[in-house]
């Protein structure tokens, strides 16, 4: 029985009492008076339950109970006790938004074609997860947040500030791989052009930022004509988008590696090292290495001696595919690099579909996923954070206990692919014994947490179970 109708019958019990008095008023005066004072013990008795077991936030993520404390641990992954210290705003948060209605596929078409998409819907998980993140109530404030608390990890004061640039790391990978072809027309993988315009928009509209101050860059890849033009409409006119065809190599800016190995020199982008923020846009799916987040999103971050496939140029590809752990991983350095990871004032994962590899065409089938809460259904998603360490490292959790991944691509089962978070959660004495630079010259002392989740039902984390340190997940939505 509720509490509001609980009080509601002990009440009218009371008022009954009262109407009920015989000639001896002061009897049932004293009769009232017991009513009311044994009713005050039963609210505050009832209060004090209830109060302990209602969730927080509206957030399943933040209440725990004794029923997800005795699913026991059925993680693929070995479990561990967090890797590294949090970041962030809030110190590893890491915020997923979940709505069923923003997808509303029914298999035909292209998995990318903007009508299967609900841009209302999306846009208000892109408004509702900044606000969570910089733990505000609105994107305004949350992007405020976000920004003062990334130019305070460089040693700066302030928030944003008009003139300022920002450049969006988007993940293209699946156009025009082999060729130049623009119109966007495959079934592989690359950035939601929804999605993207939604981060665009809350950018523009709730950030401050001016839209001739963004660049969509990645220049291993060419953007689709069709994306280029829905966000570079209206308000969101002046967009810029820089792909390999427009992509120019800072040559002040080589990568300096923290590790020895052939290859072509690679050099950033000028559209990066101009920036005074990144935003890292990634793609949450299997990889025919494992698993492609964040820390493999700037892989298109980087022009070298090979124009179509930078990485390959680079010889870095090797090393995501060693099945080994406690190895030198390039996706640290990436991650702790002073023009990338030092600048990136948000972390995202586009989850609205996932796909099973990078490689494969993406059909109603393949991309619904099985486990808690999809059940079946696509994963209608978007993941967000400030601490690199900690978003893929749910990343890695979602991926690595879904079927419709590992069943279908089976290096998303190996465990070895978390070798790079295990190097990041502990860089300042890495596995692998490598000392991880900033790509200046500057040891890298912490980059963020890595853990995994009690279970694959609940997905809660150390924080979550309130200790002090380890990831967060907030589940909104």
């Amino acid at each position: 029985m509720k509490r509001s109708l609980k009080i509601c019958i002990a009440m009218l019990i009371v008022m009954m009492t009262g109407c009920n008095m015989n000639d001896d008023h002061l009897t049932a005066t004293s009769s009232v008076e017991e009513s009311i004072s044994q009713i005050s013990s039963f609210i505050s008795s009832e209060t004090s339950s209830e109060e302990i077991n209602a969730p927080e936030n509206n957030s399943s993520q933040t209440s725990t109970t004794d029923n997800s404390q005795a699913i026991p641990y059925d993680g693929n992954y070995p479990q561990h006790s967090p890797l590294g210290v949090g970041i962030g705003t809030v110190p590893g948060h890491v915020v997923w938004a979940y709505d069923p209605d923003s997808v509303e596929w029914d298999g035909n078409g292209y998995w990318w074609e903007t009508d299967h998409f609900n841009e209302a819907v999306i846009l208000k998980m892109v408004n509702d997860s900044i606000a969570s993140l910089g733990g505000k109530d609105t994107a305004k404030d949350g992007w405020n947040a976000l920004f003062a608390s990334n130019k305070n990890s460089r040693g700066m004061n302030g928030g944003y500030t008009k003139g300022e640039k920002i450049a969006i790391k988007a993940n293209i990978n699946g156009s025009a791989v082999f060729d130049d072809d623009t119109s966007g027309e495959t079934n592989m993988s690359y950035t939601n052009p929804v999605l993207l315009k939604a981060l665009l928009t809350s950018l523009v509209e709730d950030g401050g930022a001016e839209p001739s101050d963004i660049t969509v860059y990645d220049v291993s890849r060419l953007f689709p004509d069709y994306m280029m033009k829905m966000c570079t409409e209206g308000e969101l006119n002046g967009v810029r988008f820089v792909g390999r065809n427009n992509g120019i190599a800072d040559e002040n800016a080589p990568i300096n590696w923290s590790h020895e190995f052939g290859g072509k020199v690679n050099y950033l982008p000028v559209c990066a090292t101009e920036a005074d923020y990144l935003i890292n846009l990634a793609n949450l799916k299997g990889h025919s290495y494992g698993i492609t987040l964040c820390g493999k999103n700037h892989f298109g971050s980087f022009i070298s001696g090979n124009a179509m496939r930078p990485p390959e140029g680079a010889n870095l590809h090797q090393w995501l595919t060693k099945s080994e752990m406690s190895v030198y991983s390039p996706l640290v350095d990436l991650m702790a690099n002073a023009d990338l990871g030092g600048k990136t004032v948000l972390y995202m994962l586009d989850a609205l579909i996932c796909a099973p590899s990078e490689g494969a065409s993406i059909t109603a089938q393949n991309s619904k996923w099985q486990q808690t809460p999809f059940n079946n259904d696509y994963t209608s998603s978007i993941f967000v954070s400030q601490d690199p360490v900690a978003i893929d490292s749910v990343g890695a959790d979602f991926l690595n206990n879904e079927p419709s991944i590992t069943n279908s691509n089976y290096a998303a089962a190996d465990i070895t692919n978390e070798n790079y978070l295990h190097e990041a959660g502990l860089v300042s004495d890495s596995p692998s014994g490598t000392v991880y630079t900033d790509g200046n010259g500057h040891a890298v002392s912490n980059l963020g947490v890595h853990e995994h989740w009690n279970n694959s039902e609940h997905k809660l984390y150390s924080r979550n179970l309130g200790k002090s340190e380890g990831i967060e997940l907030v589940r909104i939505g």
